[in-house]
Order: C-alpha cells, then sequence, then structure tokens
C-alpha cells in the first residue's frame, strides 16, 4: 500500500523541460530561417521575429534632427500643454513604465478617470494608426488627441498656440528647429512626435540571443521562446520587430451592453465588424507595462496567458440583444491546452523582450 504523501504528489504531473529541449535550442542557435515554422492560421501573413534596429524609422516628411527631438522631449514634458498648467503628456507616459502607466486606467484633467490604460509610446515609431482603437492616423495626429481631450489635458488648441507664442524661450527654440518665428500646431505635433519615435528600449538579452550571443537565454526562456511560436500560437497577432500585428482585434472584453462598455475600434470607423476591437500592443518591454488590456483588467502577464491558455472570453448575446451588433470574438483565440510549466516558460520568454 502507497503511502499517503505518494498518493498525493501522484496526482500532480510534473512537466518540467521537455525532453526534447537539447534539439530545441540547437534550432534556435541558428539563423531564424531555419527555425520550425510557426503556428499560425493559414490566412496569416507574419514577419519572423527581429532584433530592434539602431534608429526607429522616421517619415519623410518629418525627418529626425537632434534639436527637434529635444524640443519634443521639452514639449512632452511641459505642464504648459494642459489647461490646469499641471499636467503633462509625461503623467501618464512614464519612463519607469516604459512611458505607459502603472494605473488601470489613466487621470487627467480635475483627476477625471479615462476609460482605457495609457499605452506604452515604446515602438511608437512602428505601424501607422495609433491610440487602441487607431483614430490617429498616424504619430503626428496622435500627439493632439490628449492635449485637446476634456478629459486628459483639455486644452483649447487655440490657447495652446496663444500660451507658446507668448514665450519667448519656445519662439526661439521653433525658430532654430523650424526656420520661423511663429509657432504652428504642426511645428508642435512634428517635434513631439519625432521625441516619441526616439523611445526605443535599450537592446535585451533577446536581442543579443537574436544577434549570435547564444548564452543570453536560458533553456526555460528558448523553450518559452519555441512556445510562443508554436503551441501558444502568439504568432498569429505578435511578430515582427515590434511584436505586434498592428491589426485590430476583439479579444471578449468590450463589456456589451453592461457597465464599463467600451466598443474599441467601431467607435472610429462605425463598422459592426469591428465592434469591440482593440489594436495589438507591442510585446517590447512587457513586464513594464502592467495592468494589461485597453482596460487594464489583468495585473500580471501570468494572468493573460491562463485567460489566453482557456482560449479569452467568448460571449454570448442575451435573447433581448441584437445579435447583428453583438461583439464576436476573434476566431484566432482558440484553447491552446498548456500545462503550467508552458505557462511559466512563456511568462520567462515575455520577460527577456
Amino acid at each position: 500500500m502507497k503511502c499517503l504523501i505518494c498518493i498525493i504528489l501522484s496526482a500532480y504531473t510534473v512537466y518540467g523541460l521537455p525532453n526534447d529541449i537539447n534539439k530545441i535550442k540547437e534550432m534556435y542557435q541558428k539563423p531564424s530561417q531555419y527555425w520550425e515554422k510557426p503556428f499560425v492560421d493559414t490566412y496569416i501573413i507574419y514577419e519572423e521575429l527581429a532584433p530592434l534596429p539602431k534608429i526607429p524609422p522616421f517619415p519623410k516628411d518629418n525627418p529626425y534632427t537632434k534639436s527637434k527631438a529635444q524640443l519634443g522631449e521639452k514639449l512632452f514634458n511641459d505642464p504648459i500643454l494642459s489647461l490646469s498648467g499641471q499636467i503633462s503628456c509625461a503623467n501618464c507616459h512614464k519612463k519607469e513604465f516604459a512611458y505607459s502607466d502603472n494605473k488601470k486606467v489613466s487621470y487627467g484633467h480635475n483627476h477625471q478617470k479615462g476609460k482605457r490604460k495609457s499605452p506604452s509610446l515604446i515602438m511608437s515609431g512602428f505601424g501607422k494608426e495609433k491610440l487602441r482603437d487607431g483614430r490617429a492616423k498616424n504619430l503626428e495626429e496622435q500627439v493632439l488627441f490628449p492635449i485637446k481631450d476634456p478629459k486628459e489635458m483639455a486644452l483649447n488648441l487655440d490657447l495652446l498656440l496663444q500660451r507658446l507664442n507668448h514665450m519667448p524661450k519656445y519662439q526661439k527654440e521653433f525658430q532654430a528647429v523650424f526656420g520661423k518665428p511663429t509657432i504652428t500646431l504642426q511645428a508642435i505635433t512634428q517635434a513631439i512626435a519625432t521625441y516619441e519615435r526616439t523611445l526605443l528600449p535599450n537592446p535585451t538579452r533577446f536581442d543579443q540571443f537574436l544577434q549570435g550571443s547564444k548564452n543570453a537565454l536560458n533553456d526555460e526562456e528558448i523553450w518559452g521562446l519555441h512556445l510562443f511560436r508554436t503551441k501558444a500560437r502568439c504568432m498569429n497577432c505578435h511578430y515582427g520587430i515590434s511584436l505586434s500585428d498592428q491589426k485590430y482585434h476583439n479579444l471578449g472584453l468590450t463589456y456589451y451592453g453592461r457597465k464599463y462598455e467600451d466598443l474599441g475600434r467601431y467607435e472610429v470607423t462605425k463598422n459592426p465588424q469591428d465592434i469591440g476591437s482593440f489594436k495589438t500592443p507591442s510585446l517590447r518591454q512587457i513586464s513594464r507595462t502592467s495592468p494589461y488590456m485597453h482596460n487594464g483588467l489583468f495585473p500580471t502577464i501570468r494572468g493573460i496567458l491562463n485567460a489566453y491558455n482557456a482560449g479569452m472570453f467568448h460571449p454570448k448575446p442575451l435573447p433581448n440583444q441584437n445579435n447583428l451588433f453583438f461583439p464576436k470574438t476573434s476566431p484566432l483565440l482558440q484553447k491552446l491546452n498548456l500545462n503550467p510549466d508552458e505557462i511559466k516558460a512563456i511568462e520567462a520568454f515575455l520577460k527577456t523582450l
């Protein structure tokens, strides 16, 4: 007869690293074109994971200059861009949180609470449409949304121009950067957007690994990388340099017809197919950007992974709800059947980003 402790222990499966971990490591020692193909749906056109570039991309109509980025940084940190004179861009985009913040949703003018969490500005130079619902066509356009939003910085744009054009120090700096003494909205947005594009993170251990330092990741992290690309199906949405497809997906978190309802991309396009869809965020610096999701629902990476493992949320309409407009969770989200050690390995990998 087995002892009681043996019976209890036998009820739990101990997984640990897979038996073929050495084979997996050997594969990832090779250039990425020799890696196993990721597990993605047939219609997904993905880009392989890649290291950070030395400089981010800059548009032709707003090229980088050091002086322009320095002016943008000054404006980014100056509360004069808010009605109260107490709130700057940096209030919701803090360096220690990868230029996000650590709140579920952000607070703005008169301590008003918004309905979405501040997104990280890390990797904001990549992709085109900005904000969680993509209502800004580019980074320059995005700059003005929080400034004029009555719940954020609440400053009328005409008043913004009056303020800055009556400040000799700013007139002098704009003259030096743009060659004109009059400060315009275009110049303001170009300066701040230029600064924001410089907010690349420092190269991480994952970047070192991709660039040939094969000891930069340990066995568990390499296994997590492999699971990220294969069984966990993460590369359906998270790929390329920024680990984002720059597209919009419904994860079942709309609270449709309930308190905290947020219809996401639909509020921009009015297309019923976009109800509840939000832009895929970059996973760069993910360990510093908690809580997670557009509403800050998940306080930890482990919580998100558990939810994805279960297939996320697939709510069904109530009898009195319109089926035509009821948000449909993305079919990309499926039950993954990851065991606890696999989830732990993926988390370890994500923390190397």
